[in-house]
């Protein structure tokens, strides 16, 4: 069961910008989830909120041992007593009007029990029944949870201050795990990326992911995933652990705000109707598995966790109330997300006021996915950041590439025992050379082999320059790298907390457009533009490469004809169905278009052709 009052959370946004969310909206019950990439940024995070509420600090330096774990788990320890504080601190003010107390009623949605005890209050007479309701209703004040996130891929090994290669434990991701699992937080770990089988296993060695006889887990696991069959074999390995999956967070692939993952052209709608179709299945399919591991264990898995229902929530382009109301009333979903419309929120996120009114005035055209990452994912940008202006700089400055202070992304060997970052100086120097270049081209450069150079560019160090310069901590000069969802051209200002949580329960006027694009629509049109770019690297007789693609359009085909019958249904009020239909019709047409082009470029080889049409 979904345990807080509101049906809204706020996801992982970059390294920095969530960093402090908790710190901001769980004292009003919303939940939020920070990232546990970066350390030193969490370290100077630490440090900044200790001096401002009081509290004792001392750092966690390099030369100690298991450093990185330790600044996760003294900072996460820090909030837990901050927002403890802050609740207690609510808890105790007077019923007056403006303060956060009554805030954190008005901001609940209205079909909340809690909600709803606070109108009757509100029509109650002064008495004793109302002093029994604002007895109740201040016991009835909880804060959002502190979930937090590990992106399964980056689990960098590391080397000791000698240079030796450290044991897996102590590996990137296993660190942050190990982090989260010491801490006092009760909350939920959130998976990203994919399965990562060494960091899963890992969790057996922390019994907070586990029942006791007193209750629940103290911590739990949320897999968030991009289909219904990879949330389903995930599920499987952690079950086979013991773990019971807490929530499974449906996310668009690419319709989202970060890393993006086309997911073999499955749709959104088709996703979301498969969790429909087969959740009432999940208890039989995962407790035979945890409860073989408790047996193995000599444990009995208690009665009490039978049968229980595992939340489904999904986020990646919602806009408004509208698909809201069709997300969590016609596919059952128990609550959504709403990341990169909370950049525009100073009160929710850690964002430079410079970055915030770019992302304000930034339109369809701005947003793109680019090729900056060094992981080779595609990766949702702004055009014309105060990053991108600073790497443009550096080329034509003859120094391409970052400094590469943090080394989180690391991954090449091309040049070097040692991996390191596509984006660094060390590495982009080493490449230029090796294509016979004594100096570094200009960034406007016609050579594309250049080009795919320099589009990397370093985001774990400047994804977290944002916090740090509206926190104070750095100048306001630094590069801003930020990653938004295509969805936040939609929205044209900053907003206050009220207002955004408000438009997301459709209390008052909508902040978006009547005619913006149905999430649905934006998920279709970004799905065939990603396939698009895959027949344009297509290479002739590339066997391989070919029939990923008749894979890829025939998951995007059964999309379509899903969608058939879905537009024709009643739209919820406010919910622009209309703009699917007609982008069915595009986009349909375009595909066939693309998969003639890639049939072109393999020659018309006929062979091929029979083998993938029925794949």
């Amino acid at each position: 069961m979904y345990k807080t009052h509101h049906y809204l959370h706020i996801p992982i946004m970059g390294t920095g910008f969530t960093i402090d969310t908790p710190l901001r909206v769980a004292k009003f019950g919303i939940s939020s989830v920070l990232s546990l990439v970066d350390d030193l940024l969490i370290e100077r995070i630490r440090k900044h909120y200790a001096a401002q509420y009081g509290l004792p600090f001392e750092a966690v330096t390099a030369s100690q041992p298991d450093a990185r774990a330790r600044r996760i788990t003294a900072y996460l320890n820090m909030i837990d007593v901050i927002v403890k504080g802050q609740i207690e601190e609510i808890r105790a003010l007077p019923f007056e009007a403006g303060n956060d107390k009554i805030k954190y009623f008005e901001l609940l949605p209205d079909t909340s029990p809690v909600r709803k005890m606070y109108q009757t209050y509100l029509g109650t007479l002064e008495g004793p029944q109302k002093r029994q309701l604002e007895i109740d209703l201040t016991q009835a004040i909880v804060p959002g949870k502190i979930d937090c996130n590990i992106m399964t891929k980056l689990d960098r090994l590391t080397y000791d201050r000698e240079g030796h290669l450290m044991s897996m434990e102590h590996a990137d991701a296993k660190s942050a795990l190990r982090g989260f699992a010491m801490s006092t937080i009760r909350a939920d770990i959130v998976f990203s990326a994919g399965i990562n089988p060494t960091l899963y296993g890992y969790m057996e060695s922390f019994p907070d992911f586990y029942r006791t006889d007193d209750g629940p887990a103290k911590k739990g696991v949320i897999l968030k995933v991009s289909d219904y069959r990879s949330s389903m074999i995930q599920g499987k390995f952690i079950a086979k652990k013991g773990i019971e999956v807490r929530e499974f967070r449906i996310e668009s692939g690419l319709n989202c705000g970060g890393h993006a993952f086309a997911s073999d052209g499955y749709l959104m709608g088709p996703i979301l109707q498969e969790f429909k179709d087969n959740r009432a299945k999940f208890p039989e399919i995962f407790e035979p598995m945890i409860n073989s591991w408790y047996e193995k264990k000599g444990r009995t898995y208690p009665a009490v966790a039978r049968n229980r229902d595992i939340p489904v929530t999904a986020q990646g382009g919602i806009g408004n109330h509208a698909e809201v109301q069709r997300l969590m009333d016609y596919y059952g979903i128990d609550a959504t997300g709403w990341a990169s419309p909370f950049l525009l929120v100073p009160e929710a996120t850690a964002l430079d006021n410079g970055t915030r009114q770019q992302l304000a005035a930034a339109k369809e055209e701005d947003l793109y996915l680019s090729d900056v990452s060094p992981l080779g994912v595609v990766f949702n940008n702004l055009r014309n950041s105060t990053s991108e202006q600073w790497t443009k700089k550096q080329i034509d400055g003859g120094k391409p590439g970052s400094p590469c202070p943090k080394k989180f992304l690391v991954s090449n060997t091309e040049f070097t025992e040692k991996p390191i970052c596509t984006a660094s100086k060390e590495y982009q120097g080493m490449k230029l050379t090796a294509m016979g270049l004594e100096t570094a081209p200009p960034s406007n450069t016609a050579d594309q082999k250049v080009q795919a150079v320099y589009q990397k560019s370093c985001i774990c160090d400047q994804l977290g320059n944002g916090a740090l310069i509206n926190l104070g901590i750095i100048k306001a000069e630094n590069p801003v790298s930020v990653c938004p969802g295509p969805n936040i051209a939609y929205f044209d200002r900053l907003y206050t907390l009220r207002e955004m949580v408000n438009h997301i329960y459709g209390r008052g006027r909508s902040l978006v457009p009547a005619d913006r694009p149905h999430m649905f629509s934006k998920d279709l049109v970004m799905s065939v533009d990603y396939y698009g770019k895959l027949v344009d690297k297509l290479s002739a007789g590339d066997a391989k490469a070919f029939a990923y693609l008749a894979v890829f359009k025939a998951n995007l085909e059964d999309g379509l004809e899903y969608y058939r019958a879905f537009v024709e249904s009643r739209p919820y009020p406010g919910e622009n169905l209309a703009s699917l239909k007609e982008t069915m019709s595009k986009q349909g047409n375009r595909l066939a278009e693309l998969w003639k082009t890639a049939n072109e470029k393999m020659g018309q080889a006929p062979s091929l052709q029979a083998a993938t049409a029925s794949t």
